[in-house]
């Protein structure tokens, strides 16, 4: 019996590998971890509340990514503070959205996202809030950090939940998440921006951010987030076991850590590099790459199911990396700008489909999953951009753009790696068994 319960498990395993399953359960009521109850997905408005909440919270995560940068200069200015006090908050701030994401997947992996999720969406808006109302640089820096480790926490919690609802389709959901992320970043600048220019006060924004996230919070918190795990028994290659992290989820936080410095370092510095052209152009070339990256999560929403997520990509990991090289060397601008656009495109499916591989891999872990790449993520955001600005000092800013076209390379690398271990553990299993 428990050889032909082994074998099944690896063959299940398997299947989620190669592409998705349609049977689901619910871990709310088992009595014992790796022992799940059959059932079925809720329909209907429940689920389209929890999914339309999953939308609204990313859209926040992502225009509160970008509130402090649009502000910079009044922030600044009211607190008299230079751009190092502004780099230790965006620093503090990183570090506190890694915390969030490793404590936010741990937390909901022993008291469910029942109570874990609404707990990190309302300290986002406490963040918020105190960041509205700091009387001091001190205590505006606390409330990023705040904001940050509950922005963290959100994240992960809605990776892992959408991993757990449409396990029948991973890549197209967790795509359509990850662009209301893009849309939101996108619309900060330009909204914050005309805010600015009609004279309203800086803290406005923080303030009706904070009211907005606290709404958010609250259908979270009176919705069904029943956790529908992919069945899988704790027997199966389809969990993690143990404190061991599994060396095929090793190397798809690699992927993660590679492409996310990638992006943000691109994101960082294009303006600068294209400090040759007026400055209107420059930002003109920022926007298309953002605009490009959400063009390719709408894409890959709407076509990426046809394909196994961890060779979406793959190939899209290859084609930016393709596309950022040549954008450093040519020598047009108006190319270079129509690369980096091209770059953008092929960016926008890397992390969504990294997530649902790792959640097709391990199924019933999605919370754990969720929160070490996404801590992952985040150090890749907060070492290479950085890095890049001494390297522009040594070796010019160029040698550090195709840096990032190199680091896209390399996350294809440990995505093909990933693959090829996976596919070895599963006939290892089946080998086993036989």
């Amino acid at each position: 019996m428990h050889a032909l319960t082994t074998a099944t498990g690896a063959h299940r395993a398997a299947a989620h590998l190669h592409a998705g399953v349609n049977v689901v359960a619910d871990s709310r009521h088992a009595p014992y971890p790796g022992h799940f109850v059959t059932a079925t997905p809720p329909l209907g408005s429940g689920r389209d509340r929890v999914t339309a909440l999953g939308y609204a919270s990313f859209i926040l995560v992502g225009w509160n990514a970008l509130l402090v940068p649009s502000l910079v200069p009044a922030i600044e200015r009211d607190f008299a503070q230079p751009d190092a006090g502004v780099g230790v908050l965006y620093f503090v701030t990183a570090l506190l959205f890694v915390t969030g994401s490793l404590v936010g997947g741990y937390v909901m992996e022993r008291l469910g996202r029942d109570l874990a999720l609404p707990a990190a969406v309302f300290g986002m808006a406490a963040g918020l809030a105190l960041e509205a109302v700091a009387p001091s640089w001190t205590i505006f820096v606390i409330g990023g950090a705040l904001a940050g480790f509950g922005s963290g926490g959100v994240e992960v919690g809605m990776n892992g939940l959408f991993l757990d609802r449409f396990a029948e389709n991973r890549g197209r959901a967790l795509s359509r998440l990850h662009l209301c992320f893009s849309l939101g970043a996108l619309a900060a600048p330009l909204a914050i921006g005309a805010l600015v220019e009609l004279g309203v006060a800086w803290r406005l924004p923080f303030a009706a951010t904070s009211i907005v996230v606290l709404a958010v919070g609250l259908g979270i918190a009176t919705s069904d987030l029943g956790v529908h795990h992919v069945a899988a028994d704790a027997t199966s290659g389809g969990r993690p076991g143990g404190r061991r992290v599994p060396l095929p989820l090793v190397l798809l936080a690699v992927a993660i850590t590679s492409y996310v410095a990638a992006e943000s370092g691109v994101s960082s510095w294009l303006v600068r590099f294209l400090d040759a052209a007026p400055i209107g152009v420059a930002t003109l070339a920022l926007s298309l790459f953002w605009a490009g990256l959400a063009i390719g999560r709408l894409v890959a929403s709407r076509v990426a199911h046809r394909f196994a997520p961890m060779a979406v990509a793959t190939a899209c990991g290859l084609a930016t990396g393709a596309a950022i090289v040549a954008a450093v060397v040519v020598p047009w601008i108006a190319v270079s700008i129509a690369l980096f656009a091209i770059a953008g495109v092929a960016c926008g499916p890397i992390y969504p489909m990294i997530v649902a591989s790792a959640g097709a891999l391990y199924p019933a872990r999605a919370n754990a999953v969720s929160g070490i790449l996404t801590a992952a993520a985040v150090a890749g955001s907060v070492v290479y951009p950085p890095a890049m600005g001494f390297v522009s000092n040594s070796l010019g800013l160029g040698v550090g753009m195709a840096g990032a076209g190199l680091l896209a390379v390399v996350c294809a690398g440990a995505l093909v790696a990933a693959r090829l271990l996976a596919r070895a553990n599963l006939h290892a299993n089946v080998k086993v068994v036989a």
